[in-house]
């Protein structure tokens, strides 16, 4: 059973496509990326209110990079991202491989790749990173609520050696 707040979750989740159809949409996503060199990435500026970021992590078994599209919202001088697995049971393959190597590497729409540090929220940080993304998704909270697990809220913060520079293009 989730601990995810009930605040915004509505009193049953939407059907959901199969799950071959969801890791389609995955893949899709990721080669939409790679053809169009990130064009189609929105930025929390959108009528959505969240924005689109590529994440590439280190495959936890193989080594190998391990990218996929994630959506975000700021959060101080970084990000903060939603672990649901495509709303299936489960964390998803990028969560663990941040778990056991928790550098990793974003690019956001026509920006440069930056190197982060991912950590998990915890108690009231993460209620109030949660309570935010409920207010851009009301469904969000029925979503977490038919998941097995909690839902891990994932803070992506700017690496010791870049922050300064992120800083001053946040500030621009």
């Amino acid at each position: 059973m989730s601990s995810t707040p009930t605040l915004g979750a509505a009193t049953a989740p939407p059907r959901l496509p199969p799950a071959p159809v969801i890791k389609s949409a995955w893949r899709i996503h990721r080669l939409l990326y790679r053809v169009s060199g990130g064009r189609f990435l929105w930025t929390p500026a959108n009528k959505r209110g969240w924005g689109a970021l590529r994440l590439t992590t280190t495959g936890r078994r193989s080594g190998a990079d391990r990218s996929v599209i994630l959506a975000y919202l700021t959060h101080g001088d970084g990000w903060s991202v939603v672990a649901m697995n495509g709303w299936l049971p489960g964390h998803p393959a990028w969560l663990l491989n941040l778990r056991a190597q928790p550098s990793a590497t974003i690019r956001l729409k026509g920006g440069p790749a930056r190197d982060v540090v991912a950590r998990e929220a915890k108690g009231a940080e993460r209620e109030a990173i949660w309570a935010r993304w409920l207010a851009v998704d009301p469904n969000l909270g029925a979503w977490a609520a038919a998941r097995s697990a909690p839902t891990p809220v994932v803070v992506l913060e700017p690496s010791a050696a870049s922050a300064g520079a992120w800083r001053d293009e946040l500030r621009g």
